[in-house]
């Protein structure tokens, strides 16, 4: 991998530095999911399981058509993760007050205890980067993730759309 060009002119990106964008992508995530990895390994836990803690955390009584919509995934691979993770008691799962049929997420005790583990280790590395690289470039990156975003998840964080 080469060096980071400073000052490259984002309006005429070669090959290149796209390619080295995905690359530092691919290290990154690998970087930022290691120690996450590692906890969930313990529990039998994948990166699935990871994701739906921390959306349920996030956005306490979630539905499940709405935690559908955010991690895009099939109603089989939710429900493989989800049974596992309410049958460990980690999450538990609510009637609708409107529509009885309508199932809505919470994390258990247990499941707040998980979820604050896994995501400690990620804000601190998030945190690090965010002081090394100063406030305007935190912005770029910010703008850059939004650029690379579907559209309609964009919203989530531009005040135009919530799970």
């Amino acid at each position: 991998m080469t060096d980071t060009k400073p000052g490259a002119n984002p309006l005429f990106l070669r090959d290149e530095e796209l390619r080295q964008a995905i690359e530092l992508l691919f290290f990154a995530y690998r970087d930022f999911t290691s120690e996450a990895d590692a906890m969930l390994a313990r529990h039998g836990f994948g990166r699935a399981h990871h994701r739906v803690i921390y959306f349920v955390g996030r956005h306490p009584m979630i539905s499940v058509s709405a935690l559908l919509d955010t991690l895009r995934i099939t109603k089989q691979s939710l429900s493989r993760v989800l049974s596992q993770l309410i049958r460990d008691g980690f999450i538990v799962q609510h009637r609708g007050t409107s529509d009885r049929r309508q199932r809505l997420l919470e994390l258990t005790e247990k499941g707040i205890e998980i979820e604050r583990q896994l995501t400690e280790a990620q804000r601190q590395r998030i945190a690090r980067a965010y002081r090394e690289a100063g406030g305007e470039a935190v912005h770029g990156f910010r703008a850059v993730l939004l650029g690379i975003m579907d559209p309609p998840d964009r919203g989530r964080f531009t005040g135009k759309g919530s799970p």
